[in-house]
């Protein structure tokens, strides 16, 4: 190849090539000087001491150099190099947009646990005058979770369809919806732990005692126009309301009975019952708007697992009484153990359950085990929630065949509306 000057026997001279651009943080003050025995030697320096190294090892130092892992004098020299060298030049292009792809782009969701850990450091250094009690605190989770995946969305997505489906008579139930539809079904929903705390009734005073699926229908029937994205802040407000008021009643309130028409629970299991409600319509409607959304934390998707594994033994019972479960083979005395099934959930909030199988009364056992359930914990909870059958649940299963599909069975029958 002929140079610039017509001689052949001088090599082409390659482009410049500026060195790695360092690492920093995209919000620094670039204008701010470091502090001067901080500062880095100008590799403009004339007085700096630069090498002299063969081409092999110029070469060799490539891969440092587009890593930023040179020392100053090797940086100069490597670059001093390229200026006169186009294979070397060339190679050196190819590492620098390697090196760039070493780089994963940053997510712009925020991280789920973001919220709780700002939290906790803020209450480290200056503590809750009244504090939300640990066992309100999924709810408090969940409905920010929710708010904050319904303040990403516009106007049009809160009409988007939505597809409810539930596990009711041993049969998939399914209801269709939109995103402002489900939180109508949050709020009135809700609205039975306010009436047990004695605040207001979003569907208004004077309304006799309703089930969840029937307060939801009268909430949906009152509305004068569809639903819409006016619902979030009643929600949202009734959400406040509920953990401000909890965190103020005292100790006590936690032992509350809230009626659910067909069944009760105290205000404790109950709130973290709407906890989980939340979480799998959240994720309902995040599936709905193609918005990505995790699972609850580990502690308390864990606090939600257990809920259900304590209201097993009561459900099996009932769908015994209607004949939909096998007959109970050993009864016992009221808290002595029993035949039991072994629930073993895996992954995050996992843990061992025993299910007591012929009486809710008895208490399961390790010692009385006869079977084995083993599944995750989000899919479990999606059997719970109905969104999956027994038969969809792909569970180890080991032990009485007729043991797990009853409690499979009774662990999708906890689902509604």
């Amino acid at each position: 190849m002929t140079g610039a000057t017509g001689d052949g026997d001088e090599v082409a001279r390659a482009p410049w090539i500026p060195g790695p651009r360092r690492a920093a943080d995209d919000h620094a003050d670039l204008t701010a000087r470091l502090p001067e025995e901080a500062e880095e030697p100008d590799v403009d320096d004339p007085d700096l001491e630069v090498p002299v190294l063969t081409h092999n090892v110029l070469k060799s130092l490539l891969g440092a150099w587009a890593l930023s892992a040179c020392s100053t004098g090797e940086s100069r020299a490597v670059e001093n190099h390229l200026t006169v060298c186009a294979p070397c030049a060339d190679e050196a292009l190819r590492l620098r947009d390697a090196v760039a792809l070493l780089h994963e782009d940053r997510d712009l969701d925020l991280d789920p646990l973001l919220r709780s850990r700002v939290l906790e450091n803020c209450l480290g250094r200056r503590p809750a005058r009244i504090p939300v009690p640990d066992w309100v605190t999924p709810y408090d989770a969940e409905t920010a979770r929710l708010d904050a995946l319904l303040r990403d969305i516009g106007e049009a997505e809160w009409h988007a369809p939505v597809r409810l489906k539930w596990y009711e008579e041993d049969r998939v139930m399914r209801r269709k919806a939109t995103v402002a539809a489900v939180i109508g079904h949050l709020l009135a929903v809700d609205g039975l732990v306010s009436t047990a705390l004695g605040l207001d009734d979003p569907l208004g005073a004077g309304v006799p005692e309703l089930s969840p699926t029937e307060r939801t229908e009268a909430f949906w029937s009152a509305l004068d126009r569809p639903p819409n994205r006016s619902l979030r802040n009643p929600w949202r407000d009734q959400s406040h309301t509920l953990i401000r008021t909890v965190a103020f009643a005292g100790r006590g309130v936690a032992d509350l009975t809230v009626t659910y028409k067909d069944f009760a629970l105290p205000l404790r299991d109950s709130l973290l019952e709407r906890a989980f409600e939340c979480w799998l319509h959240a994720d309902d409607i995040a599936n709905a708007v193609a918005y990505p959304y995790a699972p609850p934390s580990g502690a308390h998707l864990h606090g939600m697992i257990d809920l259900a594994a304590r209201l097993l033994p009561a459900a099996l019972a009932n769908r015994r009484r209607t004949g939909l479960a096998s007959p109970a083979r050993h009864l016992v005395a009221a808290g002595a153990p029993g035949r039991s099934l072994h629930l073993e959930i895996e992954g995050a909030g996992g843990g061992h359950w025993y299910i007591a199988l012929d009486s809710p009364a008895a208490v399961g056992s390790a010692d009385h085990a006869v079977a084995q359930v083993a599944m995750d914990g989000v899919e479990f909870c999606q059997l719970v929630a109905g969104h999956i059958t027994p038969e969809e649940a792909a569970a180890g299963q080991d032990g009485d065949r007729e043991a797990i599909r009853d409690v499979l069975a009774a662990a999708a029958s906890l689902s509604r509306l």
